[in-house]
């Protein structure tokens, strides 16, 4: 592979994230902001390696005795492109060799992230667990490998949203059956929205205003009530009956990395979930300025349970 395609750094690690198949750890947890990774340091038990490259922190160490890595992504999908790619990159390179196999490695993903709710009774400082994503970033269109797994919701989906010429084509991933039981049994579950931003493409109006009317409230009513049809094709089919039943899945919440996250997991044949803890409600209007202790208590909750 050409140094220009997947360039690495000086001591042989990928270039942004500065990890490697020795410092990356199976169990790999993601948050946004690169000082969130420092909560980590008050988590783990022991810390065995270090990096920090613009807004990418990476932190490997154990927690009782299971290893782990956290890593901050900065915001937006672009971002987890080349933080997906790099990590599964990373799981094939040593001192600066490519290795064509990587044996029986996979990756467990979480992603901690915060979300503003667009249902009025998920409220700030609750915990939503996203059983899929919606991209509205057309990320995944970039990559030949990309097939949908959920056509028919995905088509439902577009006739519900009747979005206007040139906006991008929104698609619908899973997340993971195991891990959404293991990490999330007991939080809001539901449909994850990603954005392309945080304005315009999310339905905030400043001096701009949304190119969807009414963007929203079209999101929030829209509901799927076949769960089980969600997996049929996945790996973790099996696993879905130890997940307690869940009638319909709402559009609960609005960000802007997961479904890129998935989506890369589910061509790459990781595992991934993300967790948000709400901190605006959108039709209430509220927000929530200081959640620093709810997000380390949910950073412990997923620490925790990712251990077991």
């Amino acid at each position: 592979m050409k140094a220009s395609e997947l360039p690495l750094a000086g001591d042989g690690s990928l270039y942004h994230i500065h990890l490697m198949s020795s410092t990356l750890a199976d169990k790999v947890l993601l948050v946004g902001d690169p000082a969130r990774v420092d909560m980590f340091k008050s988590i783990f038990d022991s810390m065995e390696f270090e990096s920090h490259n613009r807004e990418l922190h990476a932190l490997t160490g154990t927690y009782h005795g299971t290893r782990m890595t956290a890593l901050s992504t900065g915001m937006g999908c672009d971002n987890i492109d080349i933080v997906m790619t790099e990590l599964d990159a990373a799981l094939h390179v040593e001192s600066g060799e490519w290795r064509v196999e990587s044996g029986e490695r996979h990756l467990q993903i979480v992603r901690i992230g915060t979300s503003g709710s667009l249902q009025e009774e998920i409220d700030c400082g609750s915990r939503v667990a996203a059983v899929c994503a919606v991209g509205f970033d057309g990320l995944m269109n970039y990559y030949r490998e990309w097939q949908s797994p959920l056509p028919e919701m995905e088509g439902a989906f577009n006739l519900h949203m009747a979005l206007p010429a040139g906006v991008a084509r929104p698609y619908y991933v899973h997340g993971s059956a195991t891990l959404l039981e293991q990490v999330a049994h007991d939080m809001h579950h539901g449909i994850t929205a990603t954005a392309p931003g945080f304005y315009g493409p999310q339905g905030r109006a400043v001096r701009l205003h949304p190119a969807i009317d009414d963007l929203n409230e079209k999101l929030a009513s829209f509901e799927w009530n076949d769960y089980t049809r969600m997996f049929r094709t996945s790996r973790t089919m099996r696993e879905v009956r130890n997940i307690r039943e869940i009638r319909e899945l709402r559009v609960t919440n609005l960000e802007m990395e997961t479904s890129a996250i998935y989506g890369f997991s589910h061509m790459l044949g990781h595992d991934a979930l993300t967790v948000c803890l709400i901190i605006a409600n959108r039709p209430k209007g509220t927000f929530l300025n200081d959640y620093h202790e709810p997000m380390r208590q949910l950073v412990g909750t997923v620490v925790e349970r990712l251990a077991c």
